[in-house]
Parts: structure tokens; C-alpha cells; sequence
């Protein structure tokens, strides 16, 4: 639709990004620039097109022609395919009639009638422009929306003499060791490269390599000719130093196990003794470091060229790989989001080797690798459209908040903390004090769940909580702080809130004469009762004179009581 009453005036983004553009329209732009522009955006993450404004941002208006906007939307629907829908707005900026183009990311490829495909990147200075859309810019983007899953295709060129029978070897040997599906084990080699999707048939009968196949159990050499974007690479630095770098295109397997036994040396462990048992405490935890490289090589977009890195060095530990997140998936949802791989035949097929986690909630085991020993979340903030970027900090574990985590966990029979309980307690540990919304924010769940979480925390002596229901607060429980020898920290947190409460409440009663108990409600965030005795103490204390019973009653201060 488009509205051609033109709007008050709205502030101009500040330049062009990846989502917006300006388009000068001083001499006329033409309907193939505009078109062309609007399908590089549709293409890429949507955004808007800001006709009327030059590149550096200033508006110099409309041409004559687009004075008259009522077209517009139906010009560019006609001359893409599938039809994109636009909604066209005029703004006055500065007296200066420009129009706001919005466009929607396409779950589809668009294209001009023309046939031509467009996508929108940043170049190397940041600013961004169009490039044309290459067949493996499709296939890459169909991989992230989930219409097409390029490791169950067969690869090019390729036949089952490039498979390797000592990684089938290494296969059973995986399926074994990682507690993978036995039932695989039984199997002849052709009925388990079935089974695990390494093998398809043509359209004549013959079985020829999937993706997936080469990469689990492909010759090194047929890895180098066939899938070129495939590699793995190692590097250790300490105060820029560099002490370790290699690039591999090892099969999958044999990565993973060539990785471990390199990264062993870097990752010193220490035991703890707590009871009966002495637990081992690493620099990195192997369960979420496996997790994590196991996710890059099984997530990253094999149509894009970039290798895994897997980088050590004095901020921690680094995994990163070619290929955002997958559409649905944000770094808002990350620990609720249903399992979307963007190569659904590799997972699977990793899923039931053993080496990821089977219920495809592998983040959850990075997340308590870390958390566990009281070390910070896992960050992916630098993940972006390109590439997915975790971080994982490698600082000293807090060995007192281990041995709280391990008594709580063998209280319950040896089962593990929740996740969520695991992020709770970190965040206190961090913040101090904590509500339910702040809660549903890291736990990407909502105030509903983040109150359970906090109420199963307070009946198991963990945490305790402050206030009423509505605006309850929670901070980590006497005993916690105790543990970790900080009682004048907790004394802090949870004596001072009654402290505040009695100021809260002479301050009001100094500057307005008066204050009853609903007013005690909704100053300090009390229940009812909470209020009445907070009240109560201060009119036995001499501070406060009552006047009045029961609903009419309210309270002055005393002669005795300061100014």
C-alpha cells in the first residue's frame, strides 16, 4: 500500500548498513535501478530504501515523476517474481518530500522479471552494495531458511572408491567410544552408509557419496578435490605469541580426534576434593569444548569457503564458523529454539554416531560446562549474518560454587541442576540481585518459567527472595554467601532492603505529613502484611504515631523522631 500524505518529518538513519539505502532521484532513477535495489534487500535481511536521499545522507527530494506514489507498490510487485510487496510512505524532512520504501526479507530467491538476482553485502570499508546472486549464494541462503539440505545431496564427480575404509573403521570405533546407536554396529558397511545417509542413489540405480558421506568418511584427498570449503584449523596464542597453528581437511572424525590430542596439552585440569570424591577441574570443560567444535563443523555453510577456526589465547577460547545462524534462531532464543540444523543429514548422522548431543540441545551442554565451575556464560555476541562466533572464557573456577553445585546435585540422587537454575545462580553471583524479568531475559524464557526456576532455587536453601509476590527480588541465600566467607556481603544485600524500607518510608511522611498503609504497599513493594509490621516497628521504636484503627488509620511522626 502507499500513503501519499506526506508524514511529519522522521530522523534519517545516519548512513546506509546492510538493511538501509539511499537513492538520489534528482535526474529520474529508473524503474530497473529501483527494482534491482529493492530485490538486493528482499535477498538479504529486508530494510528500507529511502528514495529522495543522497549517499551521504542528505535529502534532496523527489523527482516529478514520483511525486505521485499511488503506483509504486504495484510497479515493483509486477516486475519481480515472486511478487514482493512493498509499503511506501512520504515523509517532509526538512521541507523536503523524500518517500520510505519498507521491504521484507523473502523467505524465497526474488528476482527482477529480467532474471536478475541480486544480494546486499558490506564491502570492505563497511558500506554496503549488490552483488549478483551466484548459484551457491542460492543454495547457501535455501540451507538457512531450511528448503534444502545440501548434505544428504551426492557431490559432484564423486564415487563410493572415495570413501576410506579406515575411517569406516574409525566409524565403528566412534559409534563405541561416544556411546552412539549400537544397533548401527550390526550392519554391513553398505547397509550403514544407508542408514547414516552417506550414500544415495542416481537416478539410474547407482550409489554414489552425499555430502555427508565424503565428510565423515571421505578420503582426505577427495575432500581436498571435491568439498574445497572444508576445513578445520587449529591455533594456540599466549601474549601474541603464536605457539600452535595448522590447518587440516581431515574426515570429520579424524579432525575431531586429531584436535583433542592437540588442544590436551594446553588444557591443564586440577582435582578438587568435595566429600568422598575428587572431582577434575579443567581449564576448559572436554564435554562443552567437543560440544561446541563438533557444532561449528556440523553447522557451518559448506557452500561458503572458510575454515572452523578453533583459537586459544589469553581471552579465552574462540570457535567460530562460516555461516550465521539459521533463520529462526537468534541469540534471543538460543536456549529455547527448536533444533534447526542448516545441514539436517550431517546432524542426524552425528547425532546417532554419538559425537552431539542426541536431543540436539548441544548448547545446553556448553552452557553447563562453564557455568558449573562458576565461570562466566557462554558468549556468542560477535555472531553475525556471516559467521557464528563463540567465545568461552578460560578464567580460574570458583572451586567454592563447584562444591555447593556437586552437594545440591548428589542431594538429588546425582541428577544434574537445570540449566536454567545453573544461569540463575551465575547471574547472581554476578548482579547480586535478581528479579523474574531479569531472570526471563537470560534464560530466554518467560517471567512464568524464570519464577519457577527462582522458587525451586529458594526451597532448595540456594536463594533467597525479598519482598512480595508482584515485585519479589532474589538475591543468593545465606548459606551461599557463607560458603564463599562473604556474610558481610550478604548482610549487604539482604539487610539493607529493611533498612531502606524504614527511610523509604520517614522521608515520605517528612515531605507529605502522613502515610498509610497502602501507601507502605506500593512505596516499598510489601505485601499487606509486610507493611503493617514494618509500620508496627516503627511506631513501637517511637518514630511514628499512629492516629486512627484499621482502614482509616495513618501515621505522623513523632516529636522525638528527627527532621
Amino acid at each position: 500500500m502507499s500513503r501519499e500524505k506526506p508524514r511529519p518529518s522522521l530522523p534519517l538513519p545516519q548512513a546506509e548498513t546492510l538493511n538501509v539505502e539511499f537513492k538520489s532521484d534528482r535526474k529520474r532513477l529508473s524503474d530497473d535501478e529501483l527494482v534491482e535495489a529493492l530485490v538486493c534487500l528482499a535477498n538479504t535481511e529486508g530494510g528500507e530504501l529511502w528514495l529522495g536521499v543522497e549517499d551521504d545522507g542528505k535529502p534532496s527530494g523527489l523527482h516529478e515523476v514520483h511525486q505521485n506514489l499511488a503506483g509504486l507498490p504495484g510497479l515493483v510487485a509486477a516486475r519481480t517474481s515472486p511478487s514482493l510487496a512493498v509499503t511506501v510512505e512520504a515523509f517532509d524532512i526538512a521541507g523536503i518530500r523524500v518517500a520510505r520504501i519498507a521491504v521484507p526479507k523473502s523467505a524465497s530467491d526474488v528476482a527482477t522479471t529480467a532474471g536478475v538476482y541480486l544480494r546486499r553485502r558490506l564491502k570492505q570499508d563497511g558500506l554496503p552494495e549488490c552483488v549478483p546472486m551466484l548459484p551457491h549464494d542460492r543454495s547457501s541462503r535455501a540451507g538457512s531458511f531450511g528448503l534444502a539440505d545440501a548434505s544428504a545431496q551426492a557431490v559432484a564427480g564423486a564415487t563410493l572408491a572415495d570413501f576410506d575404509p579406515l575411517e569406516r573403521e574409525r566409524l565403528r570405533q566412534a559409534i563405541r567410544q561416544y556411546g552412539g546407536d549400537r544397533v548401527l554396529l550390526e550392519l554391513d558397511d553398505e547397509a550403514l552408509e544407508g542408514a547414516l545417509g552417506f550414500s544415495t542413489r542416481t537416478q539410474t540405480g547407482e550409489r554414489v557419496p552425499t555430502l555427508t558421506g565424503l565428510l565423515v568418511i571421505g578420503r582426505e584427498s577427495a575432500l581436498r578435490e571435491r568439498v574445497p570449503t572444508h576445513e578445520l584449523a587449529f591455533q594456540v596464542l599466549a601474549r601474541e605469541t603464536v605457539s600452535f597453528n595448522e590447518f587440516r581437511r581431515f574426515p570429520l572424525l579424524k579432525a575431531l580426534d586429531w584436535l583433542e590430542t592437540n588442544f590436551r596439552p594446553y588444557n591443564p585440569e586440577k582435582e578438587v576434593q568435595i566429600g568422598l570424591f575428587r572431582v577434575p577441574v579443567p581449564k576448559v570443560d572436554m564435554g562443552a569444548f567437543r560440544e561446541a567444535v563438533a557444532n561449528a563443523l556440523v553447522h557451518r555453510d559448506y557452500h561458503r569457503l572458510g575454515a572452523v577456526h578453533v583459537r586459544l589465547d589469553d581471552q579465552g577460547l574462540a570457535v567460530s564458523n562460516p555461516g550465521g545462524l539459521v533463520e529462526g534462531v537468534t541469540l534471543l532464543n538460543l536456549l529455547t529454539t527448536e533444533p534447526r540444523p542448516r545441514n539436517p543429514a550431517l546432524a542426524d548422522a552425528m547425532k546417532r554416531i554419538g559425537i552431539v548431543e542426541r536431543s540436539g540441545r548441544g548448547v545446553d551442554k556448553i552452557y553447563r560446562g562453564m557455568l558449573r565451575f562458576g565461570r562466566p556464560e557462554p558468549d556468542y555476541s560477535r555472531t553475525d549474518s556471516n559467521n557464528v562466533v563463540l567465545q568461552l572464557a578460560t578464567g580460574d573456577a570458583d572451586e567454592v560454587f563447584l562444591q555447593l553445585v556437586v552437594e545440591q546435585e548428589n542431594r538429588q540422587n546425582g541428577a544434574s541442576l537445570p540449566i536454567d537454575s545453573l544461569i540463575a545462580l551465575a547471574v547472581l553471583r554476578e548482579q547480586k540481585r535478581l528479579s523474574m524479568d531479569e531472570l526471563a531475559r537470560h534464560i530466554h524464557r518467560d517471567s512464568i518459567q524464570a519464577r519457577r526456576t527462582l522458587e525451586w532455587l529458594v526451597e532448595a536453601g540456594l536463594v533467597q527472595a525479598h519482598g512480595n509476590t508482584r515485585n519479589r527480588s532474589y538475591t543468593l541465600s545465606a548459606e551461599m554467601y557463607r560458603a564463599e566467607g562473604q556474610q558481610v556481603a550478604y548482610t549487604r544485600q539482604a539487610g539493607f532492603s529493611s533498612l531502606q524500607h524504614e527511610q523509604m518510608v520517614l522521608s515520605h511522611v517528612q515531605h507529605h505529613g502522613r502515610v498509610q498503609r497502602s501507601e507502605v504497599i506500593e512505596l516499598c513493594h510489601l505485601t499487606g502484611d509486610q507493611a503493617a509490621k514494618l509500620l508496627k516497628r516503627l511506631k513501637a521504636e517511637g518514630r511514628l504515631v499512629k492516629h486512627g484503627e484499621r482502614r482509616w488509620a495513618f501515621y505522623t511522626l513523632s516529636e522525638n523522631e528527627p527532621l
